[in-house]
């Protein structure tokens, strides 16, 4: 049987792709455990600068795994809550990853799929791609996936998509925010090798801490703390190594000693 997940490197790039291609890479219990294990690995790894998550065969994701449902269905509440407490802690820790992520998007990301794309940092679909949060349909709703979904696309448009459970196109999809470009096909992988390149120009520490500074300030309502937390930053980065490096590259109109 082939692993769930492939975990490949390409220099600084970890890709991981989930490798579930005969059920459109749907979830189950152990693709959530591989691809967090991954995630928490790439994490650690010093040498891992970026992530990209893409799809095997097809599809990106079609969501949860129907026999795998059918297990859950038949499941008390407590397992089921355990369960979804494990696609939680995916979901966080993809967002919470102190590395720069990009999905690769192409055929179908439905429901948990969605909540992939939505947790990654910069999201890329190739036009043919489909998007739906299709839980409403079974009765359910895209509970543990709805904070980094809402926070992409809105509650606005977390209204409709939730309750009506219908299809959209990539086309849609970067209209809502939950992309930030469509690309031809023939065309995905260049575009993300693109967005490799810059980010590997970026200093890894400052990468790492883009996202931190964010959730900070978007949950942050005391503006003279937010100021001064805001500065403490800057000023700790300024004299950090890698602040020393940027600046002093800048000046020497050289490249920083991370992008040799």
């Amino acid at each position: 049987m082939s692993h769930p997940l492939l975990s490949l490197r390409e220099g600084p790039t970890a890709r991981l792709r989930l490798n579930r291609p005969e059920v459109h890479n749907a979830f189950d219990a152990v693709l959530i455990a591989a691809l967090t294990g991954a995630l928490e690995a790439a994490a650690r790894d010093e040498s891992v600068r970026v992530v990209v998550l893409e799809g095997e065969g097809d599809s990106f994701s079609a969501g949860a795994d129907l026999n795998w449902m059918r297990g859950m269905a038949a499941a008390s509440e407590d397992v089921n809550r355990e369960d979804a407490l494990a696609l939680a802690r995916l979901m966080r820790t993809l967002d919470e990853l102190p590395k720069p992520t990009i999905a690769r998007v192409h055929g179908a990301a439905f429901g948990g799929g969605v909540g992939l794309v939505a947790c990654c940092d910069i999201a890329l679909a190739a036009p043919e791609a489909k998007f739906g949060l299709t839980e409403s349909k079974l009765g359910l709703l895209p509970a543990v996936i709805s904070p980094y979904v809402i926070e992409a696309i809105g509650a606005r448009q977390a209204r409709r998509w939730f309750a009506t459970a219908e299809i959209f196109d990539a086309a849609e999809a970067r209209r809502i925010g939950l992309l930030h470009d469509v690309v031809d096909a023939t065309a995905l992988d260049a575009a993300v090798q693109r967005q490799i390149d810059l980010l590997l120009k970026a200093g890894p520490v400052a990468a790492a801490s883009a996202k931190r500074l964010l959730r900070r300030v978007a949950v942050t309502t005391d503006r003279d703390r937010l100021d001064a937390d805001n500065a403490a930053l800057i000023a700790q980065l300024r004299v950090s190594p890698e602040g020393q490096e940027g600046l002093a590259a800048f000046l020497d109109k050289r490249k920083p000693a991370w992008c040799n």
